[in-house]
């Protein structure tokens, strides 16, 4: 019996590669010095790897940026507008791919970037043109198998699957579909293979997790074609045909007759998909099961893990199963071991945690309890898990009856502002008084490294809260006058004070914990760290109204008061296992209601929403969808019911495929939808023009994911084309997200061109 390993985080345990990867595009570090650090952080994983015991080890799971754009980037599928700058070198121009390109006269715009299924990691999204031809330009994959070697590691290289990578794009032109474009790739595609047979490589684990999604028939027959060449092509290399995030449920047949050596399932998401693959599983396959969550960060329970082993060992052979974690590790933290502040972490919450680390020793720990075989060290391993378990399952720290009670007692009028949207509009223009095509921004302003160099001085009791707070009132202040300055019409406080948009709500609710290096990578250089619900829970104080009622005090201009909304801030955090998902965003729902009646009470007129995340949540099968809908949309209303018409809510979403959405999107009933729209060049908002959505919105007109400033002409032909689909009445003028990453001087220029732009549209439309 084999342990499998599908990936490993690949940030470094204290952000060594987003760190690396900031200081190269500033130009402070060399490209040499970049793979230095690069290069460190792949050996320090294949150490931990090996010492863990895992026997197959993986290479090419580590990227710069994003594992798609690697693929994108090795078979020259890149955008034709990237052509002025092909003479860069490879680095430049791929992080020219993911971040936009503005230098010398040239204005280029960033790849789209969305959500990698239903994760909060986001991937840039491969672009395909009719008849579209791939080459080989970079061999990521064997460079990363060869310096395995050459640092005396055997690996097994990871592969993005074909189909999956073809599906994961989007066609840029009409008349073809992207699947169309199989057999212009799979030549490319064998030849990688090829050279990494050629290096030694013994096993190739190729992922395809569009096998737990709805596909058409000729998505499966494109699956056939593919893998039968393949495996023809190459017979006795070792393939293991990696699915995850679901069941394979009615792709079952088709997986199980491709001709890959090993498949891999999740048993973490789909338990109940075993019995039904073990009755059906070829006899010269070998089953990879996913026992060991890589999205969470729970510790194993080792009895249930090994009862499903053990299942599959009794049916196929102790040889024929390989112990795995259910995914790649990317979306764990790094190392538990770090988390030694118990005023942050308590012990016993801590002894129910596992992250990437930990994981590994888990894999092994199983294989080694099915086999027999455990060390002293293991068996220890073993009495901890229980305690830890049992501990888990009868702690006080849980459970909160009135939390309970409340959810219990909550009718359907709790879910539904006092009007309609169309008497809520009227109230609010004579209440708000705002200009056609208002401006506003999102939320975040820059958080520049003073500004993070206060909050860790004060979180470490250097700095006093009253000279923290005295520094904060002022960059405040400051980010209000010059938003007054610019001609911005919906004001914001700039969230100067909070180091992420779940976290810092996580660290002021009863029922969440958080970490100190409990990050994940989001996308690029952009970690977050989720804080971690372990319990029922409640908003004992409010959370935000100060800091809002101040910033209004400043201004005669309305400030939008932020909040995150209950969806995101479940998607966002480690949710705990222990009961349904929809209870937990019910209870967070009410404590967001509760903020929201607090600030409408302070004064605030203009309360944003936020929930990007409410697309990510969705299932993966579009027969679930109903039933996700039913309690996420309801933990939105819940969250913004509770105030007059007179009062304006907003939400915000960013990243998202909202064609197959748009009816829930609807039923929100928030008064404004700001939603990213530039990357996309507007066609966002085609389902929103066809559905006839009936409130207003706020479609992006610039990416805040790049450094690049937009021009009015820009921005003016992006609004041009929303005014084609949407009344100008419910249109906003906005950026397309947070500003929180982005530089001030980038910003405010941006910013001045959006209201700009207001300006000119006014003037056209006789406003």
């Amino acid at each position: 019996m084999k342990t499998n390993l599908l990936g490993y985080p690949r940030i470094g345990e204290k952000r060594e590669l987003k760190k690396a990867n900031e200081a190269f595009w500033a130009g402070k570090i060399s490209e040499d010095e970049l793979f230095d650090v690069a290069n460190t952080i792949r050996i320090h994983n294949w150490k931990l790897q090996k010492e863990a015991n895992i026997d197959l080890l993986p290479s090419n799971d580590f990227s710069f940026y994003d594992q798609v754009l690697d693929f994108s980037f090795s078979v020259n599928a890149i955008p034709s507008r990237f052509a002025p700058i092909d003479n860069l070198s490879d680095m430049e121009l791929y992080f020219a791919l993911a971040r936009g390109y503005q230098k010398n006269g040239i204005d280029i715009t960033a790849v789209e970037m969305t959500k990698w299924f239903d994760t909060n990691y986001h991937y840039l999204v491969p672009e395909f043109t009719k008849n579209q031809s791939f080459k080989l330009r970079y061999n990521k994959a064997l460079a990363e198998y060869q310096f395995a070697k050459n640092n005396g590691f055997e690996t097994k290289p990871v592969l993005l699957g074909l189909i999956t990578y073809l599906l994961l794009g989007k066609e840029k032109e009409d008349g073809f579909h992207r699947i169309e474009l199989v057999e212009n790739l799979l030549p490319v595609y064998k030849q990688i293979v090829q050279s990494l047979v050629d290096a030694g490589a013994k096993t190739i684990q190729i992922d395809e997790p569009c096998l737990v999604l709805d596909l058409t028939k000729t998505e499966k027959e494109a699956y056939k074609q593919v893998y039968t060449i393949l495996k023809e092509a190459f017979p006795t290399t070792e393939f293991i045909l990696t699915t995850y995030f679901g069941a394979l449920e009615d792709n079952t047949d088709l997986a199980l007759s491709l001709p890959l050596d090993v498949l891999h399932i999740d048993l973490v998401r789909a338990e109940n998909q075993l019995d039904e693959i073990l009755s059906k599983l070829p006899k010269d396959k070998k089953l990879s099961l996913g026992v060991v969550d890589g999205r969470n960060v729970w510790i194993n329970d080792f009895q249930k893990s090994v009862t499903l082993i053990e299942k599959a060992q009794k049916a196929l052979g102790i040889d024929h199963v390989l112990v795995a974690s259910s995914c790649s590790l990317l979306h764990s933290p790094c190392n538990l071991e770090h988390e030694n502040n118990e005023k942050i972490l308590t012990p016993e919450i801590k002894q129910w945690l596992a992250f990437a680390k930990q994981k590994l020793v888990e894999i092994s720990t199983i294989k080694s309890l099915v086999t027999n075989d455990l060390t002293e060290v293991q068996r220890e391993t073993v009495t901890q898990n229980k305690k830890a378990n049992d501990n888990r399952k009868t702690s006080k720290l849980i459970h909160d009856e009135d939390v309970k009670s409340r959810v219990g007692a909550i009718t359907e009028k709790d879910a539904h502002r006092k009007s309609g949207f169309a008497q809520r509009q009227v109230i609010q223009e004579g209440a708000l008084k705002l200009p056609l095509f208002p401006t506003t921004t999102i939320g975040s302003f820059p958080q520049t490294q003073e500004v993070r160099s206060w909050r860790a001085n004060f979180n470490k009791g250097v700095l006093p809260l009253e000279e923290y707070e005295t520094l904060l009132k002022k960059e405040i202040e400051e980010s209000i006058r010059f938003q007054e300055d610019a001609g911005i019409d919906v004001l914001v406080h700039g969230e100067f004070e909070r180091n992420d948009m779940v976290e810092y709500f996580g660290e002021q609710l009863k029922g969440y914990t958080f970490t100190k290096f409990g990050w994940v990578q989001s996308y690029g250089s952009r970690c977050v760290k989720p804080p971690i619900i372990y319990g029922d829970v409640s908003r004992p104080t409010p959370m935000t109204v100060r800091w809002s009622q101040f910033a209004q005090s400043l201004t005669s201009l309305p400030v939008k008061g932020m909040l995150t909304g209950p969806v995101t801030i479940l998607q966002w955090s480690f949710v705990r296992d222990d009961q349904p998902r929809s209870v937990t965003c019910t209870q967070i729902a009410l404590a967001i209601r509760d903020e929201v009646v607090d600030l409408e009470k302070a004064g605030i007129k203009v309360i944003q929403i936020d929930e990007p995340a409410v697309r990510e949540g969705l299932p993966l099968r579009r027969k679930d969808w109903e039933a996700y809908y039913n309690w996420a949309i309801r933990a939105f209303r819940i969250s913004a019911s509770g105030v007059e018409d007179s009062t304006q809510i907003h939400t915000h979403m960013c990243y998202s495929e909202f064609n197959d959405m748009i009816e829930a999107i609807a039923d929100m009933d928030a008064d404004v939808i700001t939603i990213e729209c530039s990357r996309s060049q507007m066609d966002l908002l085609d389902v929103f023009a066809e559905f006839k959505y009936p409130n207003e919105i706020g479609p992006g007109v610039y990416d805040i994911h790049s450094p690049r400033v937009p021009s009015v002409e820009e921005m003016t032909f992006l609004m041009e084309k929303a005014i084609g689909v949407i009344p100008k009445r419910n249109l906003w003028i906005n950026p397309d997200c947070g500003l929180k990453t982005r530089h001030w001087e980038e910003t405010k220029k941006a910013l001045v061109a959006m209201v700009d732009t207001a300006k000119e549209l006014r003037a056209k439309y006789n406003a």
